[in-house]
């Protein structure tokens, strides 16, 4: 029996973690392998064939005053993860973004079991953010292996020192055939020609509080100057569903909220039916590239996280969207804090509103480059090699 525990916390951890662990399974029945998952994560590694340790997917923020809410829960739950590490021995371990709890955790395991192999996979993007003159690069020192999922992250952790290997991006084994643009609008009941807006503000507590109200409002401006706009709100987390459908009739938007448990099997008709998107960053920028549809990013923190980083951290990053980062061009417009209104996200979007304007297509053709940038199809089945192999390794390997 070899037995994993894969962690990470937030809604894209645990997205990537579900489609991990899959692979895992799949790979390790290729072996031969009985195969045990232990997780931090959240429902969709649970479905995916983990016993789930710990919910770790409302566990999300963002900044400095938006973690304290989390500092007590945190605490108590690296507690209970201390308990059940003294108590079950591990095979390997595999950590999946979610910075700040993992580097932790990956550095209570190494000096508790320092043979027990680490993985990390879809590490920090230290490539793309530095804090003052460098980034941290503190997890080097105690995994074994980097399995990175773009050639910039590859590159920027090889040249620190570190065992990485470029597998892929793991978005490109979700994509499967979209339906036709009719066959969408027929199966969400919406009109073959009138304008589609998805809405993707919060996967997070703090995004209801910071990006929902500029991006409601921004909704309601493009349905009074398009009065058949029809605006879809897949929710980023159970229990969202209430306070999103608040916020948007108080705003006087028409919206149809899709409730947690349905968005993710809807994606391929959502992007398939959608003329645009209003987005915040993150994850979902890629997902909407990689299904071609157009749009605009934006993003907030509390001020007293923006004064810290700009003023005392010397926090930089010349993009927020990962599409535009790993581009290194602006392609997908971005507004970050006080340029983060209503107005200008109205501005941003209403010329990409229709498929066939100038501005959609040519974000539709930046996205084709995009797509050549992030490797072949089969991304999480060669990181799932790469960790048994590992595995495998060491436990053949000398005392």
């Amino acid at each position: 029996m070899v037995r994993l525990l894969v962690s990470t916390g937030e809604v894209s951890g645990d997205l990537q973690g579900s489609l991990l662990i899959r692979a895992l399974h799949t790979e390790a029945r290729s072996r031969g392998l009985d195969l045990e998952v232990v997780a931090l994560g959240g429902e969709r590694m649970r479905q995916a064939g983990s016993e789930l340790l710990a919910n770790t997917a409302p566990m999300g923020a963002i900044g400095l005053w938006e973690a304290l809410p989390l500092v007590l829960p945190t605490l108590k739950l690296q507690a209970r993860v201390r308990r059940w590490l003294r108590s079950h021995p591990l095979d390997g371990v595999v950590l999946i973004d979610y910075m700040g709890a993992n580097v932790n955790l990956g550095l209570r395991i190494k000096r508790l079991y320092p043979k027990v192999p680490i993985t990390y996979y879809i590490a920090p993007q230290e490539w793309a953010f530095r804090f003052g003159d460098g980034g941290t690069t503190r997890l080097i020192g105690f995994t074994d292996q980097i399995l990175a999922i773009f050639p910039q992250e590859a590159s920027f952790y090889g040249e620190w020192g570190a065992c990485v290997s470029w597998v892929g991006h793991p978005l490109l084994d979700t994509l499967g055939e979209l339906p036709s643009r009719a066959q969408a609008r027929a199966q969400l009941g919406l009109a073959a020609q009138d304008p589609v807006l998805l809405l993707l503000p919060a996967s997070r507590h703090q995004e209801l509080r910071y990006l929902l109200p500029s991006m409601a409002a921004a909704a309601a401006e493009l349905q009074r100057r398009h009065p058949r706009l029809s605006v879809l709100v897949p929710t980023g987390l159970a229990g969202f569903e209430a306070p999103l459908a608040a916020q948007l009739a108080a705003a006087g938007v028409r919206a149809r909220v899709i409730p947690a448990d349905q968005a993710d099997g809807l994606k391929p008709v959502l992007c398939a039916a959608a003329d645009l998107a209003l987005t915040k960053s993150g994850t979902a920028n890629l997902e909407l590239a990689l299904r071609g549809v157009p749009q605009v990013v934006g993003y907030r923190v509390s001020r007293v996280t923006a004064f810290v980083a700009q003023n005392l951290l010397n926090f930089s990053v010349p993009h927020i969207s990962p599409v535009n980062l790993v581009l290194g061009e602006r392609l997908v417009p971005e507004l970050l804090q006080d340029d983060l209104t209503a107005a200008a996200l109205v501005e941003a979007a209403d010329p990409l509103l229709h498929p066939d304007s100038h501005h959609s297509q040519q974000m539709r053709a930046g996205y084709g480059r995009l797509r050549q940038l992030l490797g072949d199809p089969g991304a999480t089945r060669r990181a799932a090699a790469a960790v048994l192999d590992q595995v495998l390794a060491s436990a053949q390997a000398p005392a």
